[in-house]
This record gives structure tokens, sequence and C-alpha cells, in this order.
């Protein structure tokens, strides 16, 4: 009984310190890798590891903190391997907050990235366009986004040693941007520079809301990315981000929106992510030999 009433005292920060701890913990334990980059897989990159040098794979449920992943598309697993020489630590799928889960549950990957060492981050996803110039299948880096899920990851008691009122003035670092512009430029891909609308879904947009998004900025709209930036800066970490346009926004597209749609672009532009997390990795590996100036 005095058990029971001891672990009901402990805070719910003392919780997560404790799984974030023990993370970091397995991840130590199961491999002699100790990457500098780390890279998020979302809906149309879960292929990019193929022909990857494979270290160590660990489902997520096998992590303390770690919540299960729902949505298709999603793995659920870390991956650690080496990519051209090059050690990347590797989140392949994610969960989401409209699957249920609190915006604090769905950045905890972030936090353990940040302790395991990681200095840059690289998240992907899928996203619906809402600039004209973006046609399904093309790729926008992100430049800049708009929160309007409703909420922030920030809020609460800041972590210890972090900032509470994080500035996202570069929220997306210009170095890490440019070289995923390069790496794609270089294979002749298709892609942009765009601002990301981060809304809570799961529900697709209505035209309305679209029309509104363009006049707000925003070149596509998508329910991840932002929340996981946010955290990153708050970590320190050095944050960019490549989304695919999986569909066209509401209103921009003829035939109703669904996911279906959605994984059937991203198998189809499998090989050009693949080619693109490709070329750019082996390109951050040569500007850390040179430094980052």
């Amino acid at each position: 009984m005095d058990g029971k009433r001891k672990s009901r005292g402990i805070s719910p920060a003392l919780t997560r310190l404790r799984s974030l701890k023990k993370a970091v913990a397995i991840l130590e334990q199961r491999s002699s890798l100790r990457p500098t980059l780390a890279l998020v897989l979302g809906s149309g990159f879960q292929d990019c590891l193929a022909g990857w040098e494979v270290e160590t794979e660990i489902p997520y449920d096998q992590l303390p903190g770690f919540p299960p992943v729902t949505v298709a598309g999603h793995a659920g697993r870390v991956v650690v391997a080496k990519c051209q020489g090059i050690p990347v630590l590797t989140f392949c799928g994610r969960a989401h907050f409209y699957e249920g889960y609190s915006l604090e549950q769905t950045t905890f990957f972030v936090r353990v990235a940040a302790a395991f060492g990681i200095q840059d981050l690289v998240i992907t996803s899928a996203v619906g366009g809402i600039n004209r110039r973006f046609k399904a299948g093309d790729l926008m880096v992100v430049r800049d986004h708009i929160n309007l899920m409703g909420t922030n990851p920030l809020r609460g008691p800041a972590p210890p040693g972090m900032d509470r009122f994080v500035d996202l003035t570069r929220a997306y670092d210009d170095v890490l941007s440019r070289l995923l512009l390069q790496a794609a430029r270089g294979l002749r891909l298709r892609a942009g520079p765009g601002v990301y609308l981060a809304v809570s879904g799961p529900s697709y947009e209505t035209p309305a809301e679209i029309r509104a998004f363009a006049r707000l900025g925003a070149d596509a709209v998508g329910m991840s990315v932002v929340p996981e930036v946010m955290v990153g800066r708050q970590a320190g970490l050095t944050m960019a981000a490549v989304s695919l346009i999986a569909n066209l926004a509401a209103g921009r597209n003829r035939q109703p929106l669904s996911h279906a749609e959605v994984l059937a672009i991203a198998a189809r532009a499998k090989t050009r992510t693949q080619e693109l997390i490709r070329a750019f990795v082996g390109l951050y590996g040569a500007r850390r030999k040179v430094g980052w100036e």
C-alpha cells in the first residue's frame, strides 16, 4: 500500500524524465554509433533507408515514453544506420496529436534525440499543396511555419536548463535547408521553399479554410512537423524540414481527399524521396568535414 501511495505521488515531470533517461540508455546500449544527425521519416519517406547499413532497430514499444503509432505508413521504430559511411539516427514514423495523444507525448522522441547527442534534426512529412506552383509529387523545403493547431507543445514548466520563451525567428536552419534544396536540384527533382501551416486534424480542411490559409501566406498544410520543430529548438537542436506534396488541398483537388491518395502518391514518389535523403546525407557529411561556416 505504501508503495502505491508513493507511486501516485510521482509527478508527471519526474515520470517523463525517468522515461527519457531509460530510452536514451537503451539507445546507448543497443548502438555503438553516436550520430549527430537524426531524421524523422513521415508519410512518403518510409522507404528511405533502403540500402543503408543498419546497425540496430528498436520498435517504439521497447522504448519508454514512446506512444504507439496507429497510422498507416508509419512503421514505429528507431533505426541507427550508416548512409555513405555517415551514422544517422532515424525515427521511422511518428505519433500524431490527432491520434489522441498530447503534444508532449508526440514530441517526446525529439527530447530523446537531443539527450542522445543529436545536433541536427531533419523532419519529413506529407502535406496538402495550397500554393498553385506546387503539384502532387513535388517537394517543399520548409522555410517557416504557421501554427494553427490550437495549442503549443511548450506549455507548462520548461525542462531544467531550457528556456520557456523560445525564439522561433530562425526555426528552420538556412544551411540544412540549402543542403536539402541542393540535393533536390542535383537530382533534378521539383522542389522549392515554402511555409508550412499546421492544423490538428484528422479531418481535411474545407475549401474556405484553404483560401484563408493561402491569404495567411501558407504554401502547404499538414498535421505534424511544427510541434516537433518547436520542441527541437527549445532543446537546442538545429532543425530543417522537407515535405512531399502528397495531394492538392481542398478546392484544388477534383477528387475527394483521402489518406489512401496520400499513400498512393507517396508510393509513386518512393524513388525520389529515397534519392533525396541519400543525397542530402552525403552533402551533410561533406559539409561537416569542412565546417559549417
